[in-house]
């Protein structure tokens, strides 16, 4: 399989180094041909047109890698190609624009995968391996913290649901296996917090789960302490006990007793590209496709929603 990568920014530099890495690179567009000097002197066709490259090479998907804003434009324009897409998040900043786009891919049978990477780390794989295995019991409630400081350059204003914060409602979700019924929410900016137009720095959510599952979410990403990973830190409680994972450790509470856990085996490993591919070749739905992601897309949303009204929404999960 080849792809055209679209996109050679940070996060696109680091996709094209494993597409290249792994023989899969069929071409590159990025609208700054100064961009170009990243590839040094790799013969891969580079394009400043993505219309060009797409009517010039023969490509099996695209990787989509293009800021938040152009994510619509460039996914609909390969669709119109009738080829499959790998798209960094978010679908979209517009949650009616990423049902739309969604909605085009499921109609038109057109793979189209969000490149979800938190809930296939490995110590994520542990802990949901562990409550599929009931070794807490059922589970009833969920914690996360979040907190750094990440003052960070983009082209657009910084949300932190939008930029961090999804990943871990994304993780609410798999987690849990259930979805959102209803959320209660705070986004705020500290006092101390850098001062930028539109920028949202901390968050508080309330969410009930399908289910009678709970989960809160204390973020911050203007954190002057102690950081956590960027995974977070989860207290996960169940009928008989509690996984606690604090620094990327996991530790199973029974009884008054702590055990870490070490072995890993049998935790799928695989990152989001190969899995991707997986999905291609097997020719089934991928794990994050565009409309599992639009679940968590919508706890992202009605968050927005129950902040800005300060009540409690009711999550109306999208069905495509």
């Amino acid at each position: 399989m080849k792809a055209i990568l679209v996109g050679l920014g940070s996060a696109g530099f680091s996709w094209y180094k494993r597409l290249r890495d792994q023989g899969l690179l069929a071409a590159v567009v990025e609208v700054d041909l100064a961009m170009k000097e990243k590839m040094g002197d790799d013969p891969f066709p580079f394009y400043t047109s993505l219309e060009d490259a797409l009517q010039h090479e023969q490509a099996d998907f695209l990787v989509n890698v293009t800021s938040p804003m152009m994510h619509t434009a460039v996914n609909h324009a390969v669709f119109d190609r009738k080829l499959a897409v790998l798209c960094e998040k978010p679908i979209s900043f517009d949650y009616e624009e990423s049902i739309e786009v969604v909605a085009r891919a499921e109609q038109e049978k057109l793979p189209f995968m969000i490149a979800e990477n938190y809930r296939r780390m490995p110590y994520i794989r542990k802990m949901k391996q562990l409550l599929d295995e009931g070794v807490i019991g059922s589970l009833s409630s969920m914690d996360i913290q979040f907190y750094r400081y990440h003052n960070v350059q983009r082209k657009y204003t910084v949300s932190i649901l939008d930029d961090i914060g999804v990943h871990h409602l994304d993780m609410i979700r798999y987690l849990s296996g259930r979805e959102g019924k209803s959320v209660q929410a705070k986004l705020y900016n500290p006092i101390h917090a850098w001062e930028q137009e539109g920028a949202i720095i901390n968050a508080y959510a309330f969410f009930e789960m399908d289910n009678g599952i709970t989960a809160s979410y204390s973020a911050s990403i203007s954190a002057r302490g102690t950081e956590t990973p960027w995974s977070g830190n989860w207290r996960l409680e169940g009928t008989e006990g509690a996984i606690e994972l604090v620094d990327k450790e996991i530790r199973v509470i029974r009884d008054g007793k702590a055990q870490l856990i070490a072995d890993y085996s049998g935790v799928d490993e695989t990152d989001t590209l190969a899995e991707f591919l997986a999905s291609l070749r097997e020719g089934r739905e991928a794990e994050t496709s565009g409309r599992d992601y639009l679940k968590t897309q919508a706890l992202v949303h009605y968050a927005k929603l129950a902040s800005a009204s300060g009540r409690t929404y009711v999550i109306e999960v999208p069905t495509i």
